[in-house]
């Protein structure tokens, strides 16, 4: 064990530091051994759940892989509700809980031992679960526990990573065939208006892309450099710097020069994202010689909610992709401009409930106030983006539930499944609140999205507060 000596700064200035920050230190590790000891009674509890669903899965003798995972989704879902979690993120717990105790069950007693963190778990699980052979793969946990008992987690994955790489049986050539199964597109909000896009790709073509991105945003950066003495826009059409996008670029480079100052980083983002959202792919299955057009003909969609102040340039707050991020008010009203159709959404000033939709280009009035109402799927925990959502019966159709905005709410494809395909009921109040039972007599209670409301300061423009007035708020002019 290491001798933990007080800085000479606490020893000279104050005597009783050193002594302090020893027993914080001594404290820290003894309660990260106990938190260690329960994270380890967690991942047994839900490799019991999970064994709980398999063997229900077993039981239904469904060939059918839909149907199949249906007790385990449920499981999940009953876990959710009682964590405040979503299911999506219980369900990977109990998969990687079941993984780790019937393969990797001395991990799993270290870290109930307290003789290693949750880090050095999952680095073993992500590691280790490429070796197929059990035998081969005890082995290896044992040389890695070894190492992950006296080094950080960082340092245990890359060592784990190549030893397993070292025992594997199976060729390389194999082993990426069926890891590139796992190609994919993600995204996640990050905040002030900002997401981060992700996308699982073979490394080669990862890095070729990045290699790509970085030597033309070197050369939009030279050309930018010598015609420094002019002003430049990175949207001008006379500029190398014309292509990239200018919903991404504009406010980020402009400057009170009106210069480009981007950095690399950002003008390969930008070309990224114009790269991206504007031009048609070489592999194109839908269009040839005799049929133009195809796949880039498609563009993006992305719906969009914008307070008429600040649509008008009144506030400068408010608005977002629709249930989902917070978006700068300059970027909402470049959006705005060029949008095709608008759909107007009158909400209460106080509550945020929706009381009336009405659009330029009239679609489905019903989907128009529901998509308005719910923003995104309404299972508990679950922020699916209404594109990829369906409108479900709460009180099945089939059963006598009448299609109307009372018995009527948005359900990620999960969701709905669930909700149809298993004993979970979901029922709605008159504004829109449903009631969730499960199968366990668990009740939840999910309440409509709240719009953000932002209250001027004395002497701004009210945008429909409450102002003493009965006059009601003046329509937005579209």
């Amino acid at each position: 064990m290491t001798d933990l000596l007080p800085p000479p700064s606490f020893a000279g200035s104050d005597p009783g530091g050193g002594d302090r920050l020893r027993a914080l230190v001594a404290d820290i590790r003894a309660t990260t051994r106990e938190v260690s000891r329960l994270q380890a009674v967690l991942i047994r509890r839900r490799a019991e759940v999970m064994q709980i669903a398999l063997a229900e899965v077993a039981r239904s003798g469904s060939r059918v892989s839909r149907e199949r995972e249906l007790p385990i989704r449920s499981a999940a879902l009953e876990i959710a509700v009682a964590t405040k979690t979503h299911d999506l993120t219980v369900q990977k717990e109990l998969s990687d809980a079941y993984t780790l105790t019937e393969k990797f069950g001395a991990t799993v007693d270290a870290l109930e031992d307290g003789r290693i963190t949750l880090r050095h778990v999952q680095a073993v699980l992500d590691t280790g679960i490429v070796i197929d052979d059990d035998d081969t793969r005890g082995g290896w946990e044992e040389v890695v526990l070894s190492r992950a008992e006296r080094d950080s987690p960082g340092r245990v994955r890359a060592f784990a990573r190549e030893l397993a790489e070292s025992v594997q049986p199976e060729g390389m050539t194999a082993r990426h065939a069926r890891a590139a199964q796992t190609r994919g597109v993600s995204i996640r909000d990050l905040a002030d208006g900002m997401a981060e896009l992700s996308v699982i790709l073979p490394a080669t073509v990862a890095y070729g892309i990045r290699d790509r991105l970085r030597r033309q945003a070197a050369v939009i950066r030279e050309e930018i450099k010598k015609s420094a003495d002019v002003p430049v826009s990175p949207t001008s059409p006379t500029t190398p710097a014309a292509s990239a996008s200018s919903a991404t670029s504009s406010a980020a480079a402009s400057t009170p020069s009106g210069r480009d100052e981007r950095t690399l980083a950002q003008i390969g983002a930008d070309l990224c994202a114009d790269l991206l959202l504007t031009a048609a792919p070489t592999i194109d299955p839908t269009t040839d010689e005799t049929c133009p057009g195809g796949l880039g003909a498609i563009r993006a969609q992305v719906q969009i909610t914008v307070p008429a102040l600040t649509l008008l340039g009144l506030a400068d707050a408010g608005a977002a992709v629709a249930g989902r991020s917070p978006i700068d008010p300059e970027t909402a009203r470049h959006l705005a401009a060029h949008a095709p159709g608008w759909d107007r959404v009158l909400c209460d000033p106080v509550t945020g409930t929706v009381l009336e939709v009405d659009r330029y280009s009239p679609t489905a009035a019903q989907r128009r106030y529901l998509a308005a109402r719910d923003q995104h799927c309404r299972a508990p925990g679950c922020r699916a983006p209404l594109t990829r959502c369906q409108l479900d019966h709460n009180h099945e159709a089939q059963h006598g539930g009448a299609t109307k905005l009372t018995n009527l709410c948005h359900l990620c494809v999960r969701h709905h499944t669930l909700k149809t395909e298993t004993a979970w009921t979901v029922s709605q109040e008159p504004d829109g609140t449903l009631r969730f039972e499960s199968p366990l007599g668990q009740r939840t209670t999910e309440t409509p999205p709240p719009r953000i409301l932002f209250l001027p300061d004395p002497g701004e423009p009210s945008g429909g507060g409450l102002t003493g007035r009965s006059d009601p708020p003046e329509a937005a002019p579209f």
